[in-house]
């Protein structure tokens, strides 16, 4: 009987799993856009709007039961995107969700955070309360997700008139300081910064794995040929410590 054919070679040496976090409007359709597409638009309509206008055209059309509108809604109101980049001569591939105005409804729970490796917290830099709320998002992070999930802060729409700036860049640096996080300033519109912050926090989450892996191969301990004297170390073998 023929040997079955191998399995295929994965086309990446790391898969990642990145959420982008923070409240409405801040841009975070815009930077997910900008870093898989290469592309920008002014005219972004969030999810949000779609799902509104499904759910109304299913009631309308059918006999659509209630009970089951949140579960639909929070099907529909997720996005990801997927890039491969290149880090140390490693191919990561990034997978990165998106809330797409889900947070609208506070309803951003363990099954979004599941498997998440990295958390990109993005506020607007001309609100002043997206700001503010990110130690609530925080809060939801350290409530929902993995202990060791890399974080980064990133403050969106740095291209804007400084007369509209709400949020100093300096507010933001201290912030990110406070809790031992990196820190971008971003605009999703000129490419400010958007790929450094994608690549910076792969590059954490990737040799956090790396780490994790070494520690996690078995130690080896070096067994005396009894053909030779005791402490020779040239005539010893390697053997695994679990047999």
């Amino acid at each position: 009987m023929a040997a079955p054919p191998a399995r295929a070679r994965a086309d990446y040496d790391y898969l990642i799993k990145l959420l982008l976090i923070g409240d409405s409007g801040v841009g975070k359709s815009c930077l997910l856009l900008r870093f898989s597409d290469g592309s920008f638009t002014t005219s972004f309509i969030t999810t949000i709007g779609f799902v509104i206008l499904t759910l109304y055209l299913i009631i309308s059309l059918t006999h659509f039961r209630f009970s089951n509108l949140t579960k639909f809604a929070s099907l529909c109101s997720i996005d990801f995107k997927i890039r491969t980049i290149e880090l140390d001569g490693k191919r990561i591939k990034l997978q990165i969700w998106d809330t797409a105005g889900q947070e609208r409804f506070r309803t951003i729970t363990t099954a979004y955070y599941r498997g998440a490796m990295g958390i990109l917290l993005v506020y607007d830099v001309t609100d002043e309360s997206s700001f503010n709320n990110i130690r609530n998002w925080i809060r939801n992070i350290e409530q929902h997700a993995s202990d060791n999930v890399n974080k980064i802060l990133v403050g969106n729409k740095a291209d804007m008139d400084e007369s509209k700036r709400a949020v100093p860049t300096s507010k933001g640096q201290a912030l990110a300081d406070e809790y031992g996080i990196k820190f971008f300033e971003t605009s999703a519109k000129t490419n400010l910064n958007v790929e450094q912050v994608f690549y910076s926090i792969a590059r954490d989450i990737k040799q956090r794995l790396a780490e994790t892996d070494t520690r996690a191969e078995p130690q080896t301990i070096k067994i005396n040929n009894p053909g030779q004297a005791a402490g020779d170390g040239n005539a010893s073998v390697k053997s695994s410590c679990c047999g």
